[in-house]
């Protein structure tokens, strides 16, 4: 009697050998995609970084001549000079890092505060508050500066650094209430068991959050530092509202008047068409921001993951 024999095609489909080479040659795909995806995003944010970086060593006959395009025949740190002159950059340097320091100061502990608050505590109108808190995020600086300047104005603070400063310390400021966001969403998914342990230990309310929550907020803590620097750093527009005296610009406010200031260092009029001299100034002034990146990167991601940013 013949036996019967299976198909070739059915020893193919439970081949162990076939699935195995599958799941390997898709993951094999799927990761060149994610890997070209990935490469054509950072290649996206870099290049605007690597023009300047370029353009800023470059001659001006090296900037018009259309054969040189990213290396420049001659490396000219000239350009990074006269902005360094142009720019009172240490000055600069220092009323930028006075500002950015105390505001991010006062933001991380204030909103802590604040977050906490949203976050722990059930009190009467929660909800409705932070609803306000939220309708400040969206509410863009522009439309209120002028009842904030006559604010300011009638409290003696403009051309100080107090209108930066004050604010942040009530858990206010540029972008005060995301941070407030970003601790409410953070204590929130902590256990409640560990404030009912503390209580029962004897601690209070500003124990349990100085010695118990606030250490386990390092996470959100590390982000709201790093984004309270940038952005204070990169502030343009309210320094440029409340800041009267050149001695007290911060360093986007010397880039804006560049012009005036290279032809004062260079001795030569149209410095405004000198491309090379532009970039060099706004290279000088990304670079603390970029070097606090670099050394920061790794904290910042984790951060960023275990802060609940990317649920």
């Amino acid at each position: 009697m013949a036996s019967v024999q299976p198909a070739a095609g059915s020893q193919r489909r439970t081949n162990p050998w076939l699935l195995v080479y599958r799941r390997k040659s898709e993951n094999m795909v799927f990761r060149f995609l994610l890997y070209l995806m990935l490469a054509n995003i950072a290649f996206a944010f870099l290049l605007p970084v690597m023009y300047m970086a370029s353009s800023s060593l470059m001659t001006i006959a090296d900037f018009i001549d259309p054969a040189v395009y990213w290396i420049p025949t001659k490396l000219n740190w000239d350009n990074f000079v006269y902005s360094f002159e142009a720019m009172i950059y240490p000055r600069a340097l220092k009323n930028s890092a006075t500002i950015a320091i105390l505001a991010m100061a006062g933001q991380v502990v204030t909103c802590a505060m604040a977050g906490y608050g949203f976050g722990r505590i059930r009190f009467p109108g929660r909800e409705m508050l932070f609803m306000v808190v939220l309708f400040t995020l969206i509410v863009p600086p522009q439309t209120i500066i002028v009842p904030l300047f006559i604010l300011y104005r009638d409290l003696g603070w403009i051309d100080t650094y107090m209108p930066f400063i004050v604010p942040a310390f009530f858990a206010n400021g540029l972008w005060g209430a995301l941070f407030v966001i970003i601790f409410r969403q953070f204590f929130r998914r902590l256990p409640y068991e560990l404030e009912d342990a503390a209580r029962i230990d004897g601690c209070g309310g500003l124990r349990i959050f100085g010695q118990i929550m606030l250490p386990l907020a390092k996470p959100a803590i590390v982000v709201s530092i790093l984004f309270s620097l940038v952005w204070h750093w990169n502030d343009f527009y309210e320094p440029m509202m409340y800041l009267m005296t050149p001695a007290k610009y911060t360093v986007p406010l010397r880039l804006e008047i560049l012009e005036s200031s290279l032809q004062e260092v260079t001795g030569q009029a149209g410095t405004l068409f000198n491309e090379p001299l532009i970039m060099a100034a706004s290279f000088l002034v990304v670079l603390p921001p970029l070097i606090l990146y670099l050394f920061a990167q790794r904290h910042f991601v984790e951060s960023v993951e275990r802060t609940g940013l990317v649920d």
